[in-house]
């Protein structure tokens, strides 16, 4: 009799110990941060098909996206897309000759010279000014402007629009799949 009482009593603290690891385990993915895999080659070379990321979803709920966050938000057709933030609110974005120009000065964007060195002919980006796009002077408060890495193939702003930041899931750098590519990206 004593024997059974003790095992109904160990697998009690068992059902309580697992519930309590699923519980947390679901608010942890529910509320700061969730896997994502990468979808298409519109990040390339900074991030492949296939990658799976963290995403941290609590760093905008206490602050927001800085320039060249890589983020990942809700887009119009029922997906998630993960892009980089070009324009924050109030800026004027515009390219020519391959160079970012945010209210009218040059920004580096380091992460793109490897790609830009592959190219033969042309340019990575296409010459466009935020007007051009969108017919607005700046990014509007609440909104950023964003765009994939490989600029010659991704759906990003210059086709979306400009996304507003309650789309935004969180950001990510962190790869954890596939190990050789585990690590920050920039």
């Amino acid at each position: 009799m004593e024997q059974t009482k003790k095992e109904k009593n160990e697998l009690w603290e068992w059902s309580k110990a697992l519930l309590i690891a699923f519980g947390l385990a679901w608010l942890i993915r529910y509320f700061l941060f969730t896997p994502i895999v990468v979808d298409g080659e519109s990040m390339m070379p900074t991030l492949e098909d296939g990658d799976r990321m963290i995403v941290n979803k609590i760093g905008y709920e206490v602050g927001e996206p800085d320039r060249f966050d890589i983020v990942v938000f809700h887009a119009p057709e029922q997906k998630d897309y993960i892009k980089r933030v070009i324009g924050l609110p109030g800026d004027h974005v515009a390219y020519k000759n391959d160079q970012l120009y945010i209210n009218g000065e040059p920004l580096p964007e380091p992460y793109l010279e490897p790609y830009k060195k592959e190219i033969n002919e042309g340019t990575l980006t296409e010459d466009f000014t935020l007007e051009e796009l969108t017919q607005l002077e700046v990014v509007p408060e609440g909104y950023v402007f964003v765009m994939g890495d490989n600029r010659r193939y991704s759906k990003d702003s210059r086709i979306i629009g400009v996304v507003s930041m309650e789309e935004i899931i969180g950001s990510t750098n962190v790869i954890f799949w596939p190990p050789t590519e585990m690590g920050l990206v920039e």
